[in-house]
């Protein structure tokens, strides 16, 4: 197996839009040869626990709603050219997302953590959820055979907490400066939104590679 690090974030539409072409990759070489494991990097790292509303965080990050539309525009279209349907008007709140890169290392414990990441990816972008709020992230814990009271118990404690800030950190201290970031074999890191036909690439010459 050759590993296949993705450094994201679950509130960064480019991650959702780069995994799902990636994924349509994969569907066309069933015999890929990639163990996929996600890595934390948070977007927003002094959110609020809480969060906050959405159009507060628009306002400060792109000045208003004109420039929010102005830098969602490539967003959109590349999520339709994907087949997503990325609905950003359904989003009330921008989360600070440590309790939701804790939730997807515990779903990596359990085998499960490449479905949690797109589960998540899904409640916030289609369906506009508060993946910041413990009783949502339990219920796609439960979503995906997951114990959502276990999971909630969890997040009411520390657990984790620091180990996922310190993994962020060490991703920044190499140079990763934005999301998503895939990284092959260990040694190259491939950068932001990629077309299927690039992974197709990869995959192939990995295969020959390997093969050879």
């Amino acid at each position: 197996m050759v590993k296949l690090d993705i450094i994201s974030d679950p509130i960064c539409p480019w991650c959702y839009i780069g995994k799902t072409l990636l994924d349509q990759a994969l569907a066309q070489r069933p015999g890929h040869s990639f163990q996929i494991e996600w890595h934390p990097f948070q977007l927003n790292p002094d959110m609020p626990e809480g969060g906050m509303d959405r159009r507060d965080y628009l306002e400060s990050k792109f000045g208003g709603k004109e420039g929010a539309l102005k830098a969602y525009a490539p967003v959109l279209e590349r999520a339709e050219a994907a087949g997503l349907t990325i609905d950003f008007a359904a989003i009330k709140r921008t989360p600070n997302t440590l309790d939701a890169h804790r939730l997807l290392h515990w779903a990596g414990i359990e085998e499960c953590q490449d479905r949690m990441a797109m589960a998540l990816f899904h409640a916030y972008f289609d369906e506009g959820r508060d993946i910041g709020d413990h009783e949502t992230l339990a219920d796609i814990a439960d979503s995906l055979s997951m114990d959502g009271a276990m999971i909630l118990r969890l997040l009411q404690t520390d657990a984790d907490r620091e180990d996922i800030k310190a993994r962020d950190a060490q991703f920044r201290e190499m140079g990763i400066s934005g999301v998503p970031t895939f990284i092959v074999a260990g040694q190259h890191a491939v950068p932001g939104c990629q077309p299927a036909e690039m992974w197709l690439k990869v995959i192939d010459e990995i295969g020959e590679s390997v093969q050879g």
